[in-house]
């Protein structure tokens, strides 16, 4: 079980609670971005290369797309498979491009080598495939450890096909790209400055804050993470610590004793710290105040995870510090160098097209959005949405029972079906009259509000807002169609409990669960002869999942932004495949199993008046 609590509720609810444990969250200062600006000749070189590492008509990743060039048929999953490694060897340049010219020159270098190789290979009859790897391969992307993919490729262990099984074609696109990378490489081969490094060297020697803390420096890339840790030590003269996936387990130690201020063994041989995404989760460094991302999290929540790691209740420090990095042209004010970075990142995206989801696993990432995320406070605190919880309203109980008992007594005898009526306080819209019930069943708790349209299911926080009312509202008298509206509830309430029944129509707004029931209900999913067993049988788990209110809030909200434009019955079961957790399917007693046995309760019932 996860209990959700955000920054904001803890500092707000639990306030004594923290001030006698002498625990404090820092302040997180608003996240400062760093713009490397680069020459007319550099961003001119830049910028042509996205384009022909992103352009199909450039550069179409033949190497690393083999099955797509066989004779013989290929399955459905082989050809997804191939398409998005293809994506991803998209993806990885532009990624390392982005990192650090260093990172990207090497990486050139060995899909140059690679290549040639294969060529060569071609050239004496046979084709290497690697075909047991791209499930796993898969599930490197989807956890984000890109090293490991790269080595995964670079070790290749592969399957001998005969050249003549593939098309002509291959040969062709092969000798295309081997083409492209080599004239990329030649308009590098005159780069040899770094403006992004030089913009981070001077950003070291005149910001106070990073000039005498301890810093943690992530990037995604090893190779950047070796290349910083060799300059730093050149210009900055002193040692830097560099930690990636392959260290050691002393090294880890190392990292712990000079980074955790929890650490029994303190020391300070290392004042900067230099790490990849290994150490963006389970690991405090909150001796640390300063987190750099030198290369863009294109994954805004990785941001999160990665300043997480300093910004811990227990830490010594009153504010902490986040620094991001965007690519731009040279400008004389800020306002021109956003601007040219935003654009930038949204080049990068649009010509990635829909490679790009891979970049957030699934996420659909737009530009703006992603520019206001990594410079967004608001973001990095997880409050960004200013979302109320039920911690507010279980605190009101709390704060009842601890000071005015007699009030509490007073709640605990409320009989059971309890209505009132009050004047309604809502506008516009929700202002019709309406009735919102609380129905018990067994441990199952539901909350519903009835109009004339028809009745739909509410959550806890939607139903505990309108229950909310001053001390000194005054009740009305119930109008006469107050048992029409109960009965209309009660009859919602039966028919979601029936997994046979459809529930009654209502022409008011459903939550995004019960959207995703509506289409899985549907007649053409219901009528579609192309399933198989094991297809039908998933339909019917995610169904009762949904019944038994065990799809989360936010899965529920993304899986549906998935289906609502899919007609096809096999794509709205691939959507729903991909996007549902497994975990979620685990066979338990639940709350649901236990109470649809026992009686239905009204609780209590409030009538709003317009």
């Amino acid at each position: 079980i996860m209990v959700r609590r955000t920054r904001g509720e803890i500092e707000k609810y639990f306030k004594d609670d923290l001030k006698a444990q002498k625990l404090k969250f820092p302040e997180v200062a608003d996240p400062q971005p760093i713009y490397y600006q680069m020459n007319e000749n550099t961003d001119r070189v830049f910028m042509g290369t996205i384009k022909m590492i992103t352009d199909e008509k450039y550069f179409k990743y033949a190497r690393y797309t083999p099955l797509l060039f066989l004779k013989k048929h290929l399955s459905a999953p082989e050809k997804t498979s191939q398409k998005n490694m293809s994506g991803f060897m998209k993806i990885l340049l532009v990624k390392r491009l982005e990192s650090s010219f260093y990172a990207f020159k090497n990486t050139l270098h060995r899909f140059i080598q690679s290549y040639e190789v294969f060529l060569k290979e071609l050239e004496r009859g046979y084709v290497y495939v690697s075909k047991k790897h791209w499930q796993k391969i898969m599930e490197h992307i989807i956890a984000g450890k890109f090293e490991e993919i790269t080595k995964l490729i670079e070790e290749d262990k592969a399957q001998k096909f005969p050249a003549s099984d593939f098309t002509d074609n291959f040969k062709k696109d092969l000798e295309s790209d081997l083409d492209t990378l080599k004239k990329i490489r030649k308009k590098w081969q005159d780069i040899k400055n770094d403006p992004k490094f030089e913009s981070f060297l001077q950003k070291l020697k005149t910001d106070k804050i990073l000039q005498k803390n301890k810093l943690v420096i992530f990037t995604e890339s090893k190779e950047t993470a070796e290349y910083l840790k060799n300059e730093l030590e050149k210009y900055l003269r002193e040692q830097v610590f560099l930690y990636h996936g392959g260290s050691k387990d002393d090294e880890l130690k190392t990292v712990i004793e000079n980074f955790d201020a929890n650490a029994k063994n303190l020391k300070d041989d290392y004042r900067i710290l230099v790490t990849t995404e290994v150490l963006s989760e389970g690991i405090n460094l909150h001796r640390s105040n300063a987190v750099i991302n030198y290369d863009i999290p294109w994954n805004p929540t990785r941001m999160i995870q990665r300043v997480g790691r300093i910004n811990r209740l227990d830490t010594p420090f009153d504010k902490i510090y986040v620094y991001n990095f965007f690519p731009s042209i040279q400008a004389n004010n800020i306002i021109k160098l956003k601007e040219a970075a935003m654009s930038k990142i949204r080049y990068f995206i649009e010509m990635l097209g829909n490679d790009a989801k891979l970049l957030t696993e699934g996420e659909e990432i737009k530009s703006f959005e992603l520019f206001n995320k990594l410079t967004s406070k608001e973001y990095i605190l997880g409050d960004e949405e200013g979302e109320e919880g039920e911690l507010k309203y279980f605190k009101v109980i709390e704060n009842i029972k601890n000071s005015d008992q007699k009030l509490f007594a007073k709640i605990k005898s409320l009989p059971r079906k309890t209505r009132v009526a009050r004047k309604s306080t809502l506008h516009n819209s929700q202002s019709a009259p309406s009735l919102i019930t609380y129905f018990r069943k067994g441990k199952l708790e539901k909350f519903y509000r009835a109009t004339h349209d028809g009745s739909q299911e509410l959550d806890f926080l939607s139903a505990v807002k309108l229950f909310e009312a001053k001390p000194d509202t005054k009740s009305r008298k119930l109008p006469s169609d107050y048992y029409e509206l109960l009965d209309k509830n009660k009859r919602q309430l039966a028919a979601d409990l029936n997994q046979d029944e459809a529930p009654a129509s209502n022409k008011g707004g459903r939550d995004n669960a019960s959207k995703i029931l509506k289409i899985i209900r549907s007649k053409e999913i219901i009528s579609f002869q192309g399933f198989t067993e094991i297809d039908e049988a998933f339909l019917k788990k995610t169904e009762k999942l949904i019944n038994e209110g065990g799809l989360p809030k936010k899965t529920a909200k993304n899986v549906y932004s998935l289906l609502k434009d899919k007609k096809d019955p096999r794509q709205i079961l691939s959507v729903l495949r991909q996007n549902i957790p497994h975990e979620l399917f685990n066979e338990t007693k639940t709350a649901m199993d236990l109470s649809l046995e026992q009686p239905r309760e009204v609780i209590l019932s409030e009538y709003l008046i317009r």
